[in-house]
């Protein structure tokens, strides 16, 4: 089945959930018109469904191939990649100094969902790129900004993020990998990292690293990290690239999903040394690196978006040919389409709302960084900025969930045929599988969630955050419309149900072995009170786009979704407020535990 990009769904998310047409409206984003928006959607899913959907299932029979120190990409791929560049896709939010569009990065947030809807392992190695270009940009010297960013934004050369060793998974504290200052003031960096995406192939003319690395006089610990730039190529100072730097592809991993994505071991100074660059100050490398990341989880959490909205499109198209079964009230002498029968509709049902809660979420977040940049006031701004971190890690882990709960039910509606590779749906599970670990695992994202945000000195952020969706829950509750009434009676419980146990979370009597006991929980919880309450945004703008005699089908299709979200799947949020509560002296501690190893 081909991928059909939903523009019309995501530019509604993105107007009436992320604010975009009132920012547009106001200003903030210079004379930027309503059009805009409209034709890059419309290009980018264009783009999606007829060049990347089509390679999607042969790049992951083939894979990326390793070989002698290179990796090469299925048949077609370095085309397909020049042509997305040359298109200036790379480009759409990234600054117009370094050769950017500077448009929102809700837009291209929008654009990276239809993208990896479309081929999950290509779009992946973008999303390091214009990750590194938000480190650089706002760390590096103008001398390396000059150098490297023209070329990374432009998309012909890429750039990857080298955090992770065979000791130093999610624990960089424990990262071995040295650097050692040069007469000339570069250095040179030796050691191994391994997990590191897109680190070698043949797409573009040079890879750009960013190292995390020890000084030998280094602190201890996170503390002792700097951050260096590592080309694979050197470049002269005329921009012309030179000769092969001390970094070298070791091995590929052979991955339960996302094949045509290279996933290397990189090597650094076997031969002397890799040349590198110190970007930000020494030992301040994490701090650096956590912008490159910001942006990173933002498009990780878009990633289970994504996957959740390519197996929806796939497992409908199946329900509504696939013939299973009488369904109630069916004639006797004839079997039903599958999507006739009560229980499979409500699991499609179940898909859809899970999407377009989990797309609200990821573009609420994309907006908060939007507002961070460009809002009136300085006041402002740093609210913004607040929403953003507080967002950040609901929406890496909530959407990466969905993305893999969406595309295991997928499975489940494909039936047998859905365990098979054929039709698809299997890769689309495979695919997912890994988003709830990279870019830092969901538990780790918990755990950011409660002991830095909402634990944390900018933790006021919460209070102000739940107050909006109470007013959500209160305009829906204040309409006649049944549907819309009990929407707001659940915005409102679940709004409720996150007030309580973020009270519970700061009571003084919690021991750090509580918080850390409910922290998944409680950031579940925090998904779900967002997304019932986002949804609810999204229905009430569908009504009043109703009313304004707009009678597009998509409005009460708007409204039947945030429902049934609210019905079906928010009403658990008093029960997982509960948990968080009530769960934490019912954890084993980890001596209990052997008694099972058995």
């Amino acid at each position: 089945m081909d991928y059909i990009a939903p523009v019309k769904a995501i530019h509604l998310a993105l107007d009436d959930v992320a604010g975009l047409a009132d920012d547009l409206a106001a200003g903030l984003h210079g004379d930027l018109d309503h059009e805009m928006p409209a034709h890059i959607l419309e290009e980018a899913g264009r783009f999606a469904g007829e060049t990347l959907a089509p390679v999607d299932r042969e790049g992951d029979r083939v894979g990326a191939r390793f070989a002698n120190g290179t990796v090469t990409l299925p048949d077609g791929w370095p085309a397909i990649y020049k042509a997305w560049a040359e298109a200036g896709w790379n480009t759409v939010d990234l600054p117009p100094e370094w050769g950017g569009m500077g448009l929102p990065v809700r837009l291209a947030t929008a654009c990276m969902e239809m993208w990896t809807s479309a081929c999950m392992s290509f779009s992946l190695g973008p999303v390091l790129t214009q990750g590194a270009v938000d480190a650089l940009e706002l760390h590096a010297d103008r001398a390396l900004k000059e150098k490297y960013l023209p070329k990374l934004v432009a998309g012909e050369w890429t750039a990857t993020m080298a955090l992770t060793e065979p000791q130093a998974g999610s624990d960089l504290a424990a990262v071995r990998t040295r650097a050692v200052k040069a007469e000339d003031g570069t250095y040179r960096l030796s050691g191994q990292k391994i997990f590191i995406t897109y680190a070698e192939h043949d797409l573009a003319e040079n890879i750009v690293h960013l190292v995390l690395a020890r000084l030998a006089d280094a602190p201890p610990g996170t503390k002792g990290l700097s951050l260096f730039l590592v080309p694979k190529f050197l470049v002269g100072d005329d921009g012309t690239l030179g000769a092969r730097n001390d970094v070298w592809c070791t091995g590929i991993e052979d991955k339960l999903g996302i094949h045509a994505s290279p996933t290397c071991s990189l090597a650094f100074g076997d031969h002397g040394g890799a040349v590198g660059w110190l970007v930000g100050a020494e030992n301040r490398g994490l701090a650096c690196m956590f912008t490159m990341m910001n942006k990173a989880r933002l498009f990780t959490g878009v990633q289970g978006v994504a996957v959740a909205e390519r197996a929806y499109q796939r497992a409908l198209a199946y329900a509504k040919t696939r013939r299973q079964g009488r369904a109630a009230g069916a004639p006797p002498d004839q079997s039903s389409l599958i999507v006739a029968h009560a229980d499979v509709r409500r699991t499609l049902m179940t898909m859809k709302a899970m999407t377009a809660a989990a797309r609200a979420i990821a573009y609420a977040a994309a907006a908060a960084i939007d507002r961070a940049r460009h809002a009136r006031t300085a006041d402002e701004r740093e609210a913004a900025e607040r929403l953003a971190g507080l967002l950040t890690p609901v929406t890496k882990a909530c959407c990466s969930d969905t993305g893999v709960e969406v595309a295991s039910l997928g499975i489940q509606i494909h039936g047998g045929m859905g365990f098979v590779e054929d039709t698809g749906a299997a890769q689309q599970y495979r695919d997912a599988r890994i988003v709830p670990i990279y870019e830092g695992t969901n538990g780790i994202q918990a755990i950011d969630l409660v002991t830095r945000k909402i634990l944390g000195p900018g933790g006021a952020i919460t209070e102000a955050t739940i107050a909006v969706y109470r007013e959500v829950g209160t305009a829906a509750g204040a309409i006649a419309e049944p549907r819309l009434r009990l929407l707001g009676g659940i915005v409102g419980e679940a709004a409720d149900a996150l007030a309580q146990a973020t009270a519970w979370l700061r009571a003084p009597e919690r021991t750090p072995e509580e918080l850390l006991a409910v922290a998944t929980p409680y950031l579940r919880l925090f998904g779900l009170a967002a997304g019932v309450a986002y949804l609810a945004k999204a229905a009430l703008a569908a009504r009043a786009r109703r009313e304004a005699g707009d009678n597009d089908p998509i409005h009460a299709d708007t409204i039947a979704t945030a429902y049934f979200y609210a019905q079906a799947i928010a009403v658990g949020a008093p029960a997982l407020a509960r948990v968080v509560i009530a769960s934490a002296d019912a954890l084993p501690g980890p001596e209990s535990l052997s008694d099972f190893a058995a």
